[in-house]
């Protein structure tokens, strides 16, 4: 039994799961928007509210796994602890009050994972695809070149150190200007560019070449959106494909629309209202100099991603405790044999 925990700058999520076949069946799952890098971006700072609404969550995950019978299990923390200047003591009380043991990963290693987990959901008939992931403290790109046999390879990545969260914290996120919205572009942009201009994108996409898929909160509620859905739906969402025209028609449409409007779109509510403008201003700056016809949108990543990586540890270590098994028994056989002929000696002699 497998748990992946991923503690972000909003989110805290689990997936257990069984191993079967070469992919897995999810056991149980939570997902609760905990803020944990509000203010953050001010002050360099978790603020004790936002760790204590945090270790809240995380007691529910621990008791979730060790009802579970969990027996391999991952919990990562992201951005918002690579950030703050007091990270250590947070990861100290997590693990005094919940008994779960944080691990803060590198930018690379999400961006990796991010692109692993959905790896499922890549067309590889196209020759490259670009993966991003629109988290609350920063942004993961991942360019991968495609293989046949379903192999990729990462070509570059790129962590944007903006998301929702700090954007809204810089530029407003109830009431949101159009030259705040404006800003929060141009702040994406700079990074994007320089991510353009290494790896040549926009040539691909024009050729045809490129598949791009997003995964993140931002396009699961983009999705949600344009189906019209009056609850969110993983089944629906996950792998629909949105019409790049319509995603920019949404993205515009919320971008002029006051927070009240916003509070009454049933996937967006009361948790995403304030944040949803300002992950509409980071795809609409990705589509800006990445133009495709097409998204598809994923409601996995980085826990899917560590579900695999720890099943296939799993798998060889099980192949190794086979191997050493094999090379005992063989071990002992030859040490029985070795005794009848030292018998067989001594009789003779």
């Amino acid at each position: 039994m497998f748990g992946a925990l991923d503690l972000g700058t909003n989110n805290c999520r689990l997936l257990i799961a069984r191993q079967q076949g070469k992919g897995f069946r999810v056991i149980d799952s939570f997902s609760r928007i905990v803020r944990l890098g509000e203010g953050v971006s001010l002050s360099g700072r978790l603020s004790d509210d936002a760790m204590q609404r945090t270790v809240d969550a995380l007691r529910i995950c621990a008791e979730k796994m060790r009802r579970a019978g969990v027996t391999h299990m991952r919990c990562v923390a992201t951005e918002v602890c690579r950030k703050a200047n007091n990270s250590d003591d947070f990861l100290g009380r997590v693990q005094q009050h919940c008994g779960i043991e944080l691990d803060i990963i590198s930018t690379a290693e999400e961006a990796t994972l991010a692109a692993e987990g959905c790896a499922p959901l890549i067309d590889y008939r196209h020759q490259h695809a670009l993966v991003f992931d629109i988290g609350g403290g920063s942004t993961e790109l991942v360019w991968l070149g495609l293989k046949g046999r379903k192999q990729s390879e990462v070509l570059g990545w790129m962590s944007i150190p903006v998301g929702v969260v700090t954007l809204t914290e810089r530029h407003g996120g109830i009431r949101v200007t159009e030259d705040a919205y404006q800003g929060m572009m141009t702040e994406v942009l700079r990074h994007v560019d320089a991510f353009e201009a290494e790896h040549s994108i926009a040539a691909r996409i024009r050729e045809g070449r490129v598949q791009m898929l997003g995964t993140s909160g931002t396009v699961t509620t983009l999705a949600g959106v344009h189906f019209g859905l009056e609850k969110y739906n993983r089944s629906r969402i996950d792998g629909a494909w949105l019409n790049a025209s319509a995603m920019l028609d949404i993205c515009h449409r919320l971008a002029r629309s006051d927070y009240e409007q916003r509070l009454q779109e049933p996937c967006i509510g009361r948790e995403r209202a304030d944040l949803v403008v300002s992950g509409c201003a980071i795809v609409e700056a990705m589509h800006s100099r990445w133009p495709v016809k097409k998204l598809r949108v994923a409601d996995r990543g980085l826990r899917e991603g560590m579900l695999l990586g720890m099943m296939r540890r799993a798998g060889r270590e099980r192949q190794e405790a086979a191997e050493a098994r094999r090379q005992a028994k063989q071990e002992k056989q030859a040490d029985k044999s070795t005794a009848v002929m030292t018998d067989e000696q001594k009789a003779a002699s």
